[in-house]
């Protein structure tokens, strides 16, 4: 009966957000109040499960995320983004422009939102690409894999900061990992798969092309040194932290929280940009704009902790442990195969990772599993197969200008190669590590 009901809620949540339109934390709400009920729980015992979810989901993260999201968006006002994508250019020439786009993608991605990082970088590429007289999908989508890459593994992007969270998993060791297994999820699904595209001809969207810098950032810009350093600052302290535990440990029990290495990023960034004419006002409304953009994700992560919390206490995480117990299945194939189901059915891949994660928790406990690996194994999943229900799936038609088929034949292959080679690396990763 518990596997029904939690079927069920799993269904109800995936019709009230595609056939019924409802936002995710309403969704995420009143699906965990069903399910309550469905399992027969006390009125107190759901709200005060609902309230704990939501509660320690949204305190190990809203730091990080508030943090980074400012970050994100002095980056972006900076022009920091545009700077670093240029000296990759001239660094690497014609011949290698795909490749620069990669890396631009790869180190702006890091602090960005997927959504910020695509619409700082596409109107580059799509630019680029008239003047090299190139396929812009062809010259896209090394870069557009870069950012979809750290969006699925690398924190502090929601999802996989949430479920390293929900798995107290270490930060730096998922980060090496992630880093490890992006290097050729990115080769592959970008730079190999993307020259299978050139053939994709359609002229991307004119109304993203730069034109005699009239649509790049306005106001003073930063130096190349000072964006590179704002931009990977926090990975830096974060790197450190990690390498000077036995040198400097009391030191780097503070670079390495990523409250603190963020912190320390907004505030290094802040001084940037003070230097070079940004006002306190400026600096103030930008970072207030940067919260309200988070809300919405906060919201998700809220909602997504509370059902997770109902299904603890109802005692199903436990009951799906105890069943799987015995099973054949490797445990990061059953993380990675329950998030890509629920990405391919709601399409948001925030929502697949941290809703998996629920499920995989006491399993993850109850295994010899390595957490920093599970966290890529979902983060890996809840990128499989983007299609109509993914915002993201339109972004790029829209910029690109492509037809429904073409669009599944270059974003929907790209995004499931991300997904499936991240799989690979993963139990490529443990095989070799454990």
């Amino acid at each position: 009966m518990l596997f029904l009901i939690t079927l069920g809620a799993i269904i109800s949540l995936v019709l009230a957000m595609t056939w019924l339109k409802l936002p995710p934390f309403v969704a995420f709400t009143g699906v965990s109040i069903l399910a309550g009920v469905s399992f027969q729980l006390s009125p107190e015992i759901i709200f005060k499960a609902i309230q704990e979810g939501m509660g320690s989901t949204l305190g190990s993260i809203a730091g990080i995320l508030a943090f980074g999201s400012i970050l994100g968006k002095w980056v972006g006002i900076s022009g920091a983004a545009q700077k670093m994508t240029e000296v990759l250019l001239k660094l690497s020439g014609t011949r290698y422009a795909r490749i620069a786009f990669m890396l631009a993608g790869f180190l702006v991605g890091l602090p960005l939102f997927y959504s910020v990082a695509f619409m700082l970088l596409a109107p580059l590429v799509i630019s680029a690409a008239a003047k090299l007289k190139q396929p812009a999908t062809f010259l896209a989508l090394p870069m557009l894999a870069s950012l979809t890459v750290t969006q699925g593994y690398l924190p502090p992007h929601p999802a996989p900061l949430a479920i390293m969270q929900e798995f107290g998993a270490d930060l730096s060791k998922t980060m090496l990992y992630g880093v490890a297994i992006a290097i050729p999820a990115i080769l592959v699904s970008g730079l190999w798969f993307g020259m299978t595209t050139k053939n994709i001809t359609t002229p991307a969207n004119q109304a993203f092309v730069f034109v005699d810098n009239e649509n790049r950032t306005a106001g003073p810009q930063l130096s190349t040194f000072a964006s590179f350093l704002m931009v990977l600052f926090p990975i830096i302290l974060l790197a450190l932290g990690s390498f000077g535990s036995n040198t400097f440990p009391s030191i780097a029990a503070y670079i390495s929280n990523p409250v603190f290495s963020l912190f320390l990023s907004v505030l290094l960034a802040g001084i940037l940009l003070k230097r070079i004419g940004f006002s306190s006002d400026t600096l103030l409304s930008t970072s207030m704009v940067s919260i309200k953009d988070i809300a919405g994700i906060l919201l998700i992560f809220g909602g997504a902790g509370a059902l997770k919390q109902v299904l603890v206490v109802a005692g199903v995480s436990q009951a799906v442990a105890d069943s799987l117990g015995s099973s054949t299945w490797n445990v990061y194939v059953l993380g990675w195969t329950m998030a890509a189901i629920i990405r391919v059915c709601v399409g948001s891949s925030t929502v697949a990772g941290i809703t998996a994660a629920g499920f995989m928790k006491v399993i993850l406990v109850n295994s010899t599993a390595d957490p920093n690996l599970m966290v890529l194994a979902l983060g890996a999943g809840s990128m499989m197969f983007s299609h109509v229900n993914d915002t993201g799936f339109w972004l790029f038609r829209e910029y690109f200008s492509l037809n429904f088929k073409d669009t599944i034949r270059s974003w929907t292959l790209m995004d499931t190669l991300v997904s499936i080679t991240g799989l690979i690396g993963v139990l490529v990763l443990d095989q070799i590590l454990f």
